[in-house]
Formats: structure tokens, C-alpha cells, sequence
């Protein structure tokens, strides 16, 4: 037997007033007094009655959901940040849309065009996003923050992680430990965080180590382009002392390269990453990596996207930018465990 739903008559009249002032308490609308809002509560909860959202929209103009357009929706990093923004989103009573990009422009784009209407704010995350792309794709009145982006315009607020500080401390411990010849895996091509990262190690070695030549090795932020690139470590002569790679998954591939091929880490080879993804403490040896507190990241984009929900003017600068800490395990060889702080570039 189907239960008929209930409707927002059933919960005026078991309240005792009007549709009108269900309609007021229910949409946050105001103008009703204390006992007035808690009999309809009780009315609905009475009635279990569930708001249509398709009405309540035409009501407030508002969806209450906010989209999150992201590359991609596999690993740990895109867990957690998904996670991050997601609990601040249900905190303030919002629901969270999530989309994926990792085909392309043209997917990104049709991400983008997808959320329109169905949203209130987005979060965009994406290597193709640049300003031209936004003003294209993006309603002029739809709040908008970018995740590692290189746009800088106030339109189009930016929190970035500091990829070339933290690389640059990294390759810095890694050298000063003692390992006189780094080798850098590489991100996507085209990728911003990539693309900063790889700039940080050149810079520290330029920096720390001027006659050593640098050592390169193409990956793609996967498990398998890490161990790819292990597997092309192994046959250089001579072997880099230690190898940094653009992120922890990579680094995790790269390890079982390494102890597929018998080799001691860190006795025979350093290894160190990036994010300090969950599995990077829990691999043999530990992995040595810099910290990115990924929840926090999209907790930081969820409040300040409310904030521009809310109508609150955006401050100066356009990006802000997060520290990240390196976090010293047992891969890189410093037989120690030791968290040091980077100060950002550019406050956040």
C-alpha cells in the first residue's frame, strides 16, 4: 500500500496556519513568530512531509547545492577533498554536486554547463580552466572559486596549495641529508600543480646543487607512471642517490619498482613525494612526502564560495595561497621524524 505524501496544505493545516507561513518558517524567510516557526516544525516532522525542491527553488531562487567540477574522482587526494568540502557544506545546510573534467576541454566545458541552474556556487578544479574558458562557460552571476589555478582575477577567487616552496624545501632536505643526485618524476603535462612543483626542484637545485645535472623523468600523477618511471630510474648509470616525485601515488609505483628490483629504500635509493596522501604512512619504508591538508583545502573553497554566495564582497589578493609542511619518514633516509613548517610565498 503507497502512503500518500504530504503535502504543504497537510502541514498548514495540522499547524493551524496558514500555507503562507509554512512556506516562510520552511524557507528561512523570516516574519513568523517563535511559536508559529516550532508548530510547524513539529507539524512537519508529525507528517514526515520532505519540501519539494523544484518549488522551493522557484520560491528563493536558490538551490541550496553547490558544484565541485574536478578532473577526476579516483584516489585519495580527490577523496579527501571532496570529503573537506562536503563537510563544511552539510555544516551550512547545503548539498554538494560533483562532476568530473578528465576528458578534456570540451568535457570540462560541458562539466561547467552542466551545473548551470542546478546550483548555487562551484568550486572548479581543472588544468583547461583558464579566464578565457570561465567568461565563456560561466554565468556572469554564478559565485565561483577556483582550486589550483593560475588565474588571477578578483572575479574568480583562487585558493592554491605552495607546489614550488614545498618542492624547493623538499629537494633541499633531500640534498642536505646527504643525497648528492635527486631525480624529479614529473605531473601531466599542462597540469598547474605539475608544472609547480617541477619549478620548485629545479630551483632548489639550481639553488643547493648548481653542477649537478638535473634528472627528469615523465609521469602523470598514476601509480603506473611511477613505477614506469622507477623501472627507467633502475637502468641509469650511475643511479640518482634519490628520487622526488611529483606526488605520492607516483611515489608509491615508483617503490615497488624499486623492491621488485631488490633494491634497499632508503639504503640503496631515497624516496620522497607529495600530499601525504593516508597510504604514504602506512607503504615499507614510510614515505617521506610534504604535507597538503587536502580537507582543509576544500573546506577553505566551501567558505569562500558561501562567503560570495552571501553577497560578501572578495577581498584582495585574488589567490591565496597554503602552506604545507615536509614530513621526514623512513624512506628518504634521514632516520628520523621530523615535521618542518613552509612558510608560504604569498599569505593566505
Amino acid at each position: 500500500m503507497t502512503t500518500k505524501k504530504a503535502t504543504i496544505k497537510d502541514v498548514a493545516r495540522e499547524a493551524k496556519v496558514s500555507i503562507a507561513s509554512v512556506s516562510r518558517v520552511l524557507n528561512g524567510l523570516g516574519g513568523v513568530t517563535a511559536d508559529t516557526q516550532e508548530a510547524v516544525r513539529q507539524a512537519a516532522a508529525r507528517l514526515h512531509y520532505v519540501p519539494d525542491s523544484a518549488a522551493r527553488s522557484l520560491i528563493t531562487g536558490r538551490t541550496h547545492t553547490i558544484g565541485a567540477v574536478l578532473p577526476d574522482l579516483y584516489g585519495e587526494f580527490f577523496s579527501e577533498l571532496i570529503r573537506g568540502i562536503d563537510l563544511a557544506a552539510r555544516a551550512r545546510g547545503l548539498h554538494l554536486l560533483v562532476s568530473s573534467s578528465h576528458d578534456g576541454v570540451e568535457d570540462a566545458a560541458a562539466a561547467v554547463r552542466a551545473m548551470r541552474g542546478r546550483v548555487d556556487g562551484l568550486i572548479v578544479l581543472s588544468q583547461f580552466v583558464d579566464q578565457a574558458f570561465l567568461e565563456k562557460n560561466l554565468p556572469a552571476d554564478l559565485p565561483a572559486v577556483l582550486l589550483d589555478s593560475p588565474v588571477d582575477n578578483p572575479r574568480y577567487p583562487a585558493i592554491n596549495i605552495d607546489n614550488d616552496a614545498g618542492a624547493q624545501a623538499m629537494v633541499g632536505h633531500l640534498l642536505d641529508v646527504g643525497h648528492a643526485s635527486v631525480a624529479f618524476i614529473t605531473g601531466p603535462s599542462g597540469n598547474f600543480d605539475a608544472q609547480q612543483r617541477e619549478k620548485g626542484y629545479r630551483a632548489a637545485m639550481a639553488a643547493h646543487a648548481p653542477h649537478m645535472p638535473l634528472n627528469i623523468i615523465a609521469g602523470d600523477f598514476t601509480e603506473e607512471s611511477g613505477y614506469r618511471a622507477g623501472r627507467e630510474l633502475l637502468a641509469q648509470r650511475p643511479r640518482p642517490q634519490a628520487v622526488f616525485a611529483a606526488n605520492d601515488m607516483m611515489a608509491v609505483g615508483c617503490l615497488y619498482a624499486f623492491k621488485e628490483a631488490g633494491l634497499d629504500v632508503p639504503g640503496d635509493i631515497a624516496l620522497a613525494g607529495f600530499d601525504d596522501i593516508l597510504i604514504a604512512r602506512y607503504v615499507t619504508p614510510a614515505l617521506s612526502t610534504v604535507r597538503v591538508s587536502i580537507t582543509d583545502l576544500g573546506k577553505s573553497a566551501l567558505l569562500l564560495l558561501t562567503g560570495l554566495m552571501e553577497g560578501k564582497a572578495h577581498t584582495s589578493p585574488a589567490t591565496r595561497t597554503l602552506g604545507c609542511d615536509v614530513v621526514v619518514r623512513d624512506s628518504c633516509g634521514a632516520h628520523q621524524t621530523d615535521v618542518a613548517t613552509i612558510n608560504p610565498s604569498r599569505a593566505g
